[in-house]
């Protein structure tokens, strides 16, 4: 990983318990393929990687001592290819970790949207005077609001649980959920239709997937109450751009968007400046001191290893075709 990145994500203390546990190669490795980088897989028993990493490829760990791989970030799609887990190499993930944020980020908006504040924020900057803000806001607020979650992911079962503290009505719509767990989860199943229909907020959690591609698409955003919103923190492929923008544009509904596609939207996309849309650059994860969050958990799951041999949040290959 970049060093930049590596001093962000373990200070003194962290390397002083890696330290413990064995001796620490701290190289900042960007191509698997170099000298430096074989002869560090060579002979390291355990890869910590993390934002960036290069793909391992089968022939690149052939030949290594390699036994573990910990992630110090989410997903390991980016760089664990398929063929790589035939090599029987174990493999840890920060996802759980990094989860934290994602929901913090998500409640906070969810309660801010339904309060209404962008507008009264927009109305209050604007006038600089006294309103009677309850006429010219009367749906505003959270009490007996309805809140779609979509997706019951690692994130999005921590935004169930933090929003059952609140006077919501929760909906949830997950195909590898039951009824019972959902019930647990303080939420109601919903088709996904019924949600982007009778939702307040709409907050996506799915993966990436080729059968999730769009599933905010025109005909769903259609189905939105006026002035409901849609808050993406998951992944930009959930949602038709060109359709969202056509609903925004009209004042029909609002978004709330870390993610986009493409990631960085044009320079003259009208969701920069529209007052309807918070976006944001991909930061609802982990950023400045949460970083450290990411790197005392793979601390902690290196010293499972050299101690147990096993993880405590290990990620398994038959998982990764419905996570992120």
């Amino acid at each position: 990983m970049r060093p930049d990145l590596r001093s962000r994500l373990f200070d003194e203390a962290a390397m002083h318990r890696l330290a413990a546990l064995g001796s620490v190669r701290a190289e900042a490795i960007d191509d698997f393929t170099s000298p430096t980088a074989r002869e560090a897989l060579r002979t390291s028993d355990v890869l910590v990687t993390g934002w960036g990493c290069p793909a391992l490829e089968p022939d690149v760990v052939a030949g290594s001592r390699l036994q573990a791989v910990v992630h110090a970030a989410g997903t390991v799609k980016n760089h664990v290819p398929d063929a790589f887990w035939s090599l029987g190499i174990a493999v840890s993930s920060a996802a759980d970790a990094n989860a934290i944020p994602v929901a913090e980020y998500t409640i906070a908006q969810v309660l801010l949207a339904n309060k209404e504040i962008g507008a009264i924020r927009s109305a209050y900057r604007s006038e600089r005077a006294g309103a009677d803000w309850n006429a010219r806001f009367p749906h505003a607020g959270n009490y007996r609001r309805t809140v779609g979650v979509v997706g019951a992911s690692k994130i999005g079962r921590r935004v169930l649980q933090f929003l059952a503290a609140f006077d919501l009505d929760l909906l949830l719509h997950d195909p590898y959920v039951d009824s019972d767990t959902t019930r647990r989860l303080g939420a109601r199943q919903a088709g996904l239709d019924e949600i982007f229909r009778t939702s307040d907020v709409v907050t996506l959690h799915a993966p990436d997937l080729p059968e999730t591609r769009h599933l905010a698409d025109a005909r769903r955003l259609a189905l939105m109450r006026p002035g409901a919103v849609l808050v993406n923190t998951a992944r930009g492929g959930l949602v038709d751009t060109t359709a969202l923008t056509d609903a925004v544009l009209s004042n029909r509904i609002r978004a709330v968007l870390d993610v986009t596609e493409p990631e960085i939207l044009p320079v003259d996309s009208p969701l920069y400046d529209h007052p309807g849309v918070v976006l944001t650059p991909h930061v609802a994860g982990s950023v400045g001191g949460e970083l450290r969050r990411l790197g005392d958990t793979a601390v902690s799951e290196v010293e499972s290893w050299v101690r147990t041999g096993a993880f405590r949040t290990p990620v398994r290959p038959e998982t990764l075709a419905i996570t992120a």
